[in-house]
């Protein structure tokens, strides 16, 4: 759960190695006692820190905590909030051809990242800092991903076991064998076999097997007549034709291949669990032993498949959506050519962006279809993502050492601990929550753990088997080496320190089966934080980021959860219903939202990442109003502390979307626009509208202002 920008679709592998659909990211992923009567105290675990936050900084000029030159004062700031933050920023900043949004923050700080990364792994690849933990790997996957004219020269050679593997496939015992070893090399296909926490018992870890397999990112792409979802179904469907093409398909076989694959991928569709139903935890638990599983897929060789997945031995698994596995069943009963012409086209489908340039253009048309990007990112970029995803705990090390240090983890934990003890006092007054809920909802908010930087042990990479000149040789390697961790998993005791994010990620999460957030030092910079800004800086920017995760233990899936990440109940009837009808407020409000003409921002689907905004916005400024109250000062500025807050706040999220983008944004995310996910947290928080003078009839001032925490 988070903050999450959605990304560019062009050079992501389309494996999953992990299901993250609880996960909740901020970007463009036990039982409690409840007693007592009277309403808890302050819990001391989360009191204000006694040191002042940026201390480090007092003695220096601080820098500013907005940037003048991206505002525009020709807007109103209560006529609409955002385009006064961002209209200077917009303006000046067109989109790269290369993306299908640009935005400020977040990619500003990516772009400074990967230039960052790319020196280490030239580095690396040249031989040099060989003290560095797999530097040696490092820059033997980096330089084969580069070279481009060994790409070209294999061809489809690197994948030709996995396609002879399909080839062989005329029964359920061949089907059975190709499917676990194409899951091995992190191809999903048609599901996802992997570990998981167990929802109810979240002390151990078993297996799961969820819902995958669709080249297009919603199964509305496949089932609705209505635009422009039908025009990218005829693109999809002639895209695939030309990649059998280019595989050595004839054209009227490429053709008729095509249009197999997509009524199979169709029928998947239909059984799919929709992206709203997926936020909803209760309907992803049916835990099953390993005769369940032989009943659910009684088509396939279960035995032989949990053998070639190497999870043998595993005895408790959960079908995260029957339905669709019931579906999956029943197409494994026969009709093996179709199956076929799927696993290959998804072969194709998912390693093109690692294949020849063919496949990597015709691969990034489609992406073009689906966000209106112009052009590829630069080959640099490219392989610089491509080695944090195989690598990304290795060369996070690096990145850390060359970043943030020990200092600057110090203060954002400081940061932290001001948001928290905010929430304390929330809970503590919250006048909607009888005391059995506070005092629980104060347990979880004591419990959770908090992880800033880098994790605390480093992954070993031991064994990756990395080879110089062999790109193709090293992405499979990768995730096969992913995938066996995540497989020898099942059956031992959770590991509560491990990260779901390398640390240069630009991104942060909250995971509710750990009770944890998560800030990786990618996001740790300006604008979001600056050790020498003012304070309305920071708490506007890292500091909204940090409440909205926060908020996300509390909001419409999050709240599911307990202290220990197990799924219960945990609200007492009257409370929740309160809840839920203040929830329902700030849904049919985002509802109303219009992104494009005709276009609306999908209430039910964003309400956690909204409920999170509206939380975080308001932690994050009664946090700064503490810390102006201790100090008995205010920083001289030509605007007041609580303006350069919102305005901080604003320009974290200033960005230009194409509208390709915005369509499947609207479409298959769970966090709304930009523009709304500055406008409605500010609109539903009075603070903001005392701070601008707005009145009532102000476009930034609704009649119904939504309330939650």
């Amino acid at each position: 759960m988070g903050l999450c920008r959605p990304s560019q679709s062009s050079d992501v592998v389309r494996v999953m190695l992990r299901p993250l659909r609880l996960l909740i990211t901020l970007l463009p992923l036990a039982n409690l006692s409840c007693g007592g009567d009277a309403a808890p105290a302050i819990n001391a675990h989360v009191q204000p820190p006694a040191a002042t936050i940026d201390k480090a900084a007092k003695a220096e000029a601080k820098r500013p905590a907005i940037d003048a030159a991206a505002l525009d004062k020709s807007v109103a700031p209560c006529t609409d909030f955002y385009a006064f933050a961002c209209g200077g920023w917009k303006k000046a900043n067109p989109i790269p051809a290369e993306e299908a949004a640009f935005y400020r923050s977040f990619h500003g700080i990516r772009n400074r990242n990967e230039t960052l990364l790319r020196q280490l792994l030239e580095e690396f690849a040249a031989g040099k800092r060989s003290d560095e933990p797999f530097a040696t790997e490092m820059g033997a996957f980096y330089s084969s991903c580069l070279n481009e004219e060994k790409i070209e020269k294999d061809g489809l050679a690197p994948i030709a076991p996995l396609l002879q593997a399909i080839d062989r496939v005329k029964d359920k015992g061949s089907l059975t064998l190709a499917l676990a070893q194409l899951a091995t090399v992190g191809l999903s296909l048609p599901f996802e076999f992997t570990s998981s926490q167990d929802f109810k018992d979240t002390t151990r870890v078993i297996a799961e097997i969820d819902q995958s397999g669709l080249g297009l990112p919603d199964r509305e792409y496949y089932l609705s007549k209505a635009e422009p979802k039908a025009t990218i179904a005829k693109k999809y469907k002639a895209h695939v034709e030309k990649m059998f093409e280019l595989a050595g398909a004839p054209a009227g076989q490429a053709k008729a291949a095509a249009d197999a694959v997509f009524a199979f991928e169709s029928e998947l569709a239909s059984a799919s669990m929709k992206k709203e139903e997926l936020r909803e935890p209760e309907k992803l638990y049916h835990p099953v032993d390993i005769d369940g599983l032989r009943k659910a897929l009684s088509n396939l060789y279960v035995d032989s498949y949990v053998k070639g997945v190497g999870a043998e031995g595993a005895a408790a698994f959960n079908i995260a959506q029957p339905a669709f596995i019931a579906k999956v069943n029943q197409l494994a009963h026969a009709d093996f050519g179709r199956w076929k012409l799927y696993l290959r086209w998804q072969v194709l489908h998912g390693l093109a962006p690692r294949l020849s340039s063919a496949f990597v253009q015709e691969n990034f048309k489609l992406a073009q279809a689906l966000q209106g990007a112009k052009a590829l990112p630069d080959r640099w970029k490219r392989c610089v993502r491509a080695t944090d995803q195989a690598m990304g705990e290795a060369i996070g090390r690096a990145f850390v050492n060359a970043t943030l240090g020990d200092k600057g983890k110090e203060d954002v934990q400081l940061l932290i601990r001001a948001i928290e003890h905010e929430m304390n006092i929330g809970l503590t007054k919250l006048s909607w929550m009888d005391d059995a809920t506070r005092a629980a909802a104060l347990t979880k908010l004591v419990a959770i753990d908090n992880k800033v930087a880098h994790p605390e042990k480093w992954r070993s990479y031991a064994g990756i088997g990395i080879k110089e000149g062999a790109y193709m040789h090293n992405v499979l390697g990768a995730h096969r080496f992913e995938f066996a961790r995540q497989i020898a998993k099942i059956g031992k005791p959770v590991d509560r320190k491990e990260w779901l994010m390398s640390p240069p990620s630009v991104n942060a999460y909250y995971e509710p089966l750990k009770n944890e957030m998560v800030f990786p030092a990618g996001i740790l910079q300006p604008p979001f934080y600056d050790v020498g800004r003012i304070a309305a800086g920071n708490f506007g920017g890292i500091g909204m980021v940090m409440g909205h995760e926060l908020t996300h233990g509390f909001d419409d899936e999050g709240q599911q959860f307990d202290a220990q990440g197990n799924l219960r109940n945990w609200w007492s009837p009257a409370v929740k219903k309160e809840f839920e009808a203040r929830a329902s407020c700030l849904q049919k409000q985002y509802d109303s939202y219009e992104v494009l003409p005709k276009v609306h921002v999908n209430g039910k689907l964003t309400l956690g990442e909204n409920i999170a905004d509206l939380g975080g916005l308001k932690l994050a400024y009664l946090a700064m109003k503490t810390q102006l109250e201790k100090e008995q000062q205010v920083e001289a500025e030509a605007d007041s502390p609580e303006k350069q807050f919102f305005i901080a706040f604003a320009q974290g999220w200033c960005a230009n979307e194409r509208d390709e983008f915005l369509q499947q944004q609207v479409a298959t995310n769970p966090h709304s626009p930009a523009k709304f996910r500055v406008n409605g947290p500010a609109a539903h928080f009075k603070a903001f509208a005392d701070a601008f003078s707005c009145k009532e009839g102000d476009a930034m001032v609704p009649k119904n202002r939504c309330e939650i925490w």
